[in-house]
Order: structure tokens, then C-alpha cells, then sequence
């Protein structure tokens, strides 16, 4: 055996399990609105297989562009097919992948906000009608699907013009959240598995959107090129009913 790779070899016999493991552990790319959803699918699957994935979670429009750009993924979880899709069709994953999963969106108003929610968006027409509404949040249209759908929603109800002006765009999802949560917002439009966390429902008050007012947020995944067995495992575990359950009670609906 070479030096270094001896000096390698000693070095990994002296960590714990638990680090000699996290060594071997292939990248995950996530979309932002699946934490922490796949955080627990990736929980399960490392007790029932006695396997570990690295989950990073972000914008699927960022992540697509780090995996056009060679960042070490072995695997894809977007927020829509369109993402997905594009990497497919540029030659960089293993086949065209599965829907997994289905997302809702939400209308959120942090606690002490005057918007009043409900499915129709009837309480933020009135705020939009009297002047009142100062800044609300939802994901970036150009890089997000999630703030895609956003928009349509906006169009669709007759206040996406008057809104323009006054809206804080997260890059992702998770950081739209944060934006109506903190500050001079009076709420905005998130996934409903983020207002599901543990405590965020406290912080205020929500109402789901009908699906029919955005386009489905039908939620493609893709095993990359560089994915090895244990990714192609982790991929095949996103498809059990364990796992099909733990995305069910995070707000997502899944694929009969």
C-alpha cells in the first residue's frame, strides 16, 4: 500500500462509526420546500438500510445550475418536473426520474398582521384595495417553483400588478418563509410543508390554496450520472410507503 493511501487508511480507522460513515455519504440536492420532510425520509432510510445520505437543501433553479456546473450530486429531488427535465435532456442523469411527490401552497399571515387568510385570498384582495398591504413575501418566480406558482396564484385572483411593488423575494422557498415571518410583512405565499414545522403554525395563521389555482407542482426526482448504490437505494426508498407516509403528513400529496 502507498504511503498516503496508508496514512488514509489509519486516519479512517480512527474516527468513530459515525464519521467514518458520513465519509462515504453521497450528496443529495433538495429542493428548500422538502426540509425538513426528506431530513426525516433520509432519518428512516439510514434505520431500515443502514445507509446515509448528505441532504442539501435549495432553490431547484440554484441547484440545477450547481449540477450543471459539476457540483457532486448523486441525485436531484426538484421542486417541479421542469428542472428535472432540463437535466435529463442535458445528458446528466440516469433517465427521466419519477414524481414523487405533489406540492400545496398556503397563504400565511404572521401573528399581528391585519391580512385576513382564506383559500379565495378574499382578506388580501380587501388589504391590496385599501392601501394597506406594505411588503409580502413569496419565492423568486426565476428561480423557484414553488414562487412560479405563487405568481399564478397573484394572476389568478387580479393582484399580482398591484402586488409587484411591494413583494420580498425569497431565493428559495425557505427563505421566503423567513421573510413572512420577520419584518414590516403582512404575510405571503408558502409551502405548506413548511407552515406544518413544528412551532411555525404558531407564529400565525394559514389557509390552503386550491390546486386549481397554479399549476401542479408535481415534484420530479433524477438519479445522476455519478450516482452510485447507495443514492440508487435512497431513490428506490423515496418510492415506499414508509416513505410515501412521511411526505403525506409533512403536506405533501403523493403519486397513486
Amino acid at each position: 500500500m502507498r504511503p498516503f493511501r496508508l496514512l488514509v487508511a489509519l486516519a479512517l480507522l480512527c474516527l468513530p462509526p459515525a464519521q467514518v460513515w458520513a465519509q462515504r455519504a453521497p450528496a443529495v440536492a433538495a429542493a428548500a420546500s422538502l426540509n425538513p420532510a426528506v431530513e426525516e425520509v433520509a432519518a428512516q432510510f439510514a434505520h431500515d438500510r443502514g445507509a446515509q445520505v448528505q441532504v442539501v437543501f435549495g432553490a431547484s433553479g440554484t441547484l440545477t445550475r450547481q449540477i450543471q456546473d459539476g457540483a457532486p450530486f448523486e441525485m436531484f429531488l426538484a421542486a417541479d418536473e421542469e428542472f428535472a427535465d432540463k437535466l435529463t435532456a442535458a445528458g446528466l442523469t440516469k433517465g427521466p426520474g419519477t414524481v414523487y411527490a405533489v406540492g400545496r401552497l398556503v397563504i400565511f399571515a404572521p401573528k399581528g398582521s391585519p391580512l385576513t387568510t382564506d383559500p379565495n385570498l378574499d382578506g388580501l384582495r380587501k388589504l391590496v384595495k385599501t392601501g394597506n398591504v406594505t411588503r409580502f413575501a413569496i419565492a423568486n418566480p426565476d428561480v423557484a417553483p414553488y414562487g412560479r406558482a405563487a405568481e399564478a396564484v397573484l394572476r389568478a385572483h387580479g393582484v399580482w400588478e398591484a402586488l409587484r411593488p411591494r413583494l420580498v423575494l425569497g431565493d428559495s422557498i425557505a427563505q421566503a418563509a423567513q421573510f413572512a415571518t420577520t419584518g414590516n410583512v403582512v404575510g405571503g405565499l408558502l409551502a405548506y410543508s413548511q407552515v406544518l414545522t413544528p412551532g411555525f403554525a404558531a407564529r400565525g395563521m394559514y389557509a390552503v390554496i386550491p390546486q386549481r389555482d397554479h399549476p401542479p407542482l408535481r415534484q420530479r426526482m433524477v438519479p445522476l450520472k455519478r450516482a452510485g448504490a447507495t443514492s440508487s437505494q435512497f431513490y428506490d426508498y423515496l418510492q415506499t410507503a414508509a416513505a410515501r407516509a412521511i411526505l403525506q403528513k409533512h403536506g405533501f400529496a403523493v403519486p397513486e
